[in-house]
């Protein structure tokens, strides 16, 4: 990258006319996220019971006490191997940012069709201590449209980011949030996928402030899981 050498004045006027464009961006993103806090909610009539550390869970349960719930639909199958390293990517930020959203009545979980075991030893090598459950005794992945069953690929009939993106897998990102009344009934009230989730991978917030932006060659080539950078801390036996 080239970049292209001025005055200060001449970067002083460039730069303001850029802070107009970024006042405008602001202000659209606020009235999204007012649009997003408006949507109806749908009532949560499957009885999803989760496999955890500490035994079976329900939805309600995932809660924790507080009425709003951030799912995070973390690739992890069963019966493989592969870390999606997006996934991991998010993941790795989570935990100290619960300390602080914790407060304002919102909880975390990642939920994968992986068996908890398989989880727990991900958990164990990356190091979190986020609420981490599988869902693999259930539909909850499929009804939230973040997995998909070998026949719906075969036949194309995958509804990925609501039927707007044609590439479809057995797993893939989502982000979904639920709301608890004073009653205990659950609701659904939003599900995000592809980069309508990429604003939680933390470091694409960093690098989109620097000149070479992302540095991609394909969409998150360079990211691989933390412990696999050169001169990055071994992993952690399982």
């Amino acid at each position: 990258m080239e970049p292209t050498i001025v005055s200060r004045d001449d970067w002083l006027r460039a730069r303001k006319a850029l802070l107009a464009k970024e006042r405008e961006v602001t202000h659209l993103r606020d009235a999204v996220n007012e649009q997003r806090r408006a949507l109806p909610w749908v009532r949560v009539e499957t009885p999803y019971v989760f496999d955890a550390v500490d035994g079976e869970k329900t939805l309600g349960d995932l809660f924790d006490g507080r009425s709003q719930l951030f799912v995070q639909h973390f690739m992890l199958a069963p019966g493989s191997d592969h870390i999606c390293p997006g996934c991991s990517g998010m993941s790795d930020h989570v935990d100290a940012a619960r300390r602080h959203f914790e407060h304002a009545d919102l909880s975390y979980v990642a939920v994968s069709r992986a068996t908890i075991g398989e989880i727990e030893r991900v958990r164990k090598r990356m190091g979190w201590t986020f609420q981490w459950v599988s869902s693999g005794r259930t539909r909850f992945n499929y009804d939230y449209g973040s997995s998909f069953t070998p026949e719906q690929i075969e036949k194309g009939e995958g509804d990925y980011n609501y039927g707007t993106t044609p590439y479809v897998a057995e797993d893939l990102p989502a982000i979904s949030i639920f709301a608890k009344d004073a009653s205990g009934d659950v609701f659904h009230t939003y599900s995000g996928y592809t980069r309508g989730t990429e604003n939680l991978f933390t470091p694409f917030n960093f690098l989109d402030y620097a000149p070479k932006g992302r540095n991609e060659d394909g969409s998150m080539s360079w990211v691989r899981l933390k412990d696999e950078y050169d001169g990055a801390p071994a992993a952690k036996s399982a």
